[in-house]
């Protein structure tokens, strides 16, 4: 209510007074302005005539702010108006007028529409608020639920086991990314497509009694047998859930292969091993009756009732006898490991190896260049060592199965990064090569060029056993005058410096070679 005159504010005040509605007085049109800044106000009842600013002005600030444009205004005038001022009113933002003398239920009737318009609208909008922000929340819901499911279809596509879903006759449904990556179909190659007569599956029983086991149960996990796109055979850990309200049975397989075949390798080795232990034992037991037969031979070879041709046969017996003391002894010494690191000649340790290979490198016709530069001596393990350099040379041996060279050098070199002398072996040979696709797998567990002859093992291992040595296994193969070179380089650091010198001998299937210096390659 603005009104320069308090006896008409207290009329309109007392007029208004039994409506549930806050009642602002205002004596001019300045603090009119101001009290609207403070409150929300449904209805002004507003003077024509104030003398610092008229009603038409006030009306007129009123529409330029916003926050009023629609407010209901009514101006009470005292004086008669003609048509222009009441149009002039209605431009300002009028929406009725009232003349005095004032009819108190007239103007109680008004404002009540207008307050009651009012409240209805601020109803209206804050219910509309509501429903925005209803539709806010669950518009946030719905995108977060979107999020789930995207970060779970895309858990599913990153997951490394191979996750399918098909329909109960076996039609693929979905195929993930790990499916596509085990088996080497795409996913649009796969769907529609009867998965286990694509992948060729070998069930552990009947196909049949699995189906029904998992309608009965609504699972079933086991192990298959599959093949690739590629014709690998891959083992799995199968595990398969049946989703009746869909129809459909969600398939996760776990490729077992490497594990199954790492198990079997332990099972193998732990059977060589205890064929080891055997051996070892018997040798240990032929060791006795041995010393009494060389002795035996010693006298006989004496023995003054023979003539030279029996004492030749006699030493020819005795000679063998120590050769066959000498391979039950290194038999020992494969399987009687200390239990605490010793000093070991590297070069006695691959005289051993060679002397054990000795008939395979006269069979095969393999000459053998052989040079030592250093007795080689570290601090180590005796048979796991023997272990490095018998797989070494036991592949560059059968890589040469028609005949080659077999170049054996050690020698010492000084590292200057680390400060230490290092111990250099280098075993070559000239037999059938490595292809460079098969290089970069080549001391991979279970990697073999042996086909079915080899366990894949043998590289793996030695490649262990050095780094626990903290030492490095290099590896090159190159074609040189029509023919393959491959060279395996040891490095194993701490030796202790010793002399050098033609400490190894020269064997060619019995016959001698000549020595060259030690490659650097």
């Amino acid at each position: 209510m603005v009104d320069d005159q308090p006896a008409k504010l207290l009329s309109y005040e007392a007029i208004l007074a039994g409506l549930d509605a806050n009642l602002i007085k205002a004596r001019s049109g300045r603090e009119g302005l101001a009290l609207l800044l403070k409150h929300d106000v449904a209805v002004v009842l507003l003077d024509v005539s104030m003398p610092d600013i008229n009603g038409f002005e006030m009306a007129d600030m009123m529409r330029q702010h916003p926050r009023f444009q629609k407010t209901a205004i009514l101006f009470i005038s005292a004086v008669r108006m003609s048509d222009l001022d009441r149009i002039k009113g209605y431009q300002s933002g009028a929406v009725d007028y009232i003349s005095v003398p004032v009819v108190p239920e007239v103007l109680r009737a008004k404002v009540s529409v207008f307050v009651d318009l009012h409240r209805k609208t601020r109803e209206l909008e804050s219910l509309n608020l509501e429903l925005e922000q209803r539709v806010e929340q669950r518009t946030r819901q719905l995108q977060e639920s979107e999020s789930l499911l995207r970060e779970r279809a895309d858990l599913l596509e990153l997951a490394s086991e191979a996750i399918l879903v098909r329909d109960l006759s076996g039609v693929v449904k979905y195929w993930n990314a790990g499916a596509e990556a085990l088996y080497g179909w795409s996913c649009s190659e796969v769907i529609g497509k009867p998965v286990h007569d694509l992948l060729e599956t070998d069930f552990p029983a009947d196909a049949a009694c699995i189906e029904s086991m998992l309608m009965t149960a609504g699972r079933w996990d086991g192990c298959l047998v599959q093949q690739t796109r590629d014709g690998r055979e891959v083992m799995v850990a199968s595990r398969q859930v049946l989703k009746k309200e869909a129809g459909t049975i969600l398939e996760i397989n776990r490729d077992i292969t490497t594990q199954v075949r790492a198990e079997e390798a332990l099972r193998q080795t732990e059977r060589l091993a205890a064929m080891g232990r055997v051996a070892g034992i018997i040798a240990h037991e032929i060791n006795n009756p041995l010393e009494a037969i060389t002795n035996a031979f010693y006298l006989l070879r004496n023995h003054p009732s023979l003539d030279e041709e029996a004492r030749y046969y006699a030493q020819l017996g005795e000679e063998e006898l120590a050769r066959v003391g000498h391979i039950t002894k290194q038999t020992l010494g494969f399987y009687r490991e200390s239990k605490h690191p010793e000093n070991v000649s590297i070069a006695g340790l691959i005289d051993d190896v060679l002397q054990l290979q000795r008939r395979h490198l006269i069979v095969s016709k393999i000459e053998l260049d052989k040079k030592y530069f250093s007795d080689g001596a570290i601090r180590g393990f005796p048979v796991e060592l023997r272990q490095v350099f018998f797989n070494l040379i036991g592949n560059a041996i059968q890589a040469m199965p028609s005949g080659g060279r077999l170049r054996v050098r050690m020698w010492e070199r000084w590292n200057e990064m680390n400060g230490r002398t290092d111990l250099c072996i280098s075993v070559c040979d000239t037999g059938t090569g490595v292809s460079p696709e098969h290089a970069k797998h080549l001391f991979e567990p279970f990697f073999t060029t042996k086909s079915s002859k080899g366990t894949g093992l043998g590289l793996w291992i030695t490649k262990g056993i050095i780094q626990k040595y903290e030492g490095t296994v290099r590896f090159r193969s190159i074609l040189f005058n029509g023919g393959n070179i491959t060279s395996f380089r040891v490095i194993l650091p701490g030796a202790v410096p010793g002399e050098k010198g033609n400490a190894g001998t020269n064997h060619a299937a019995g016959n001698e070679t000549a020595s060259v210096p030690p490659g650097r390659a």
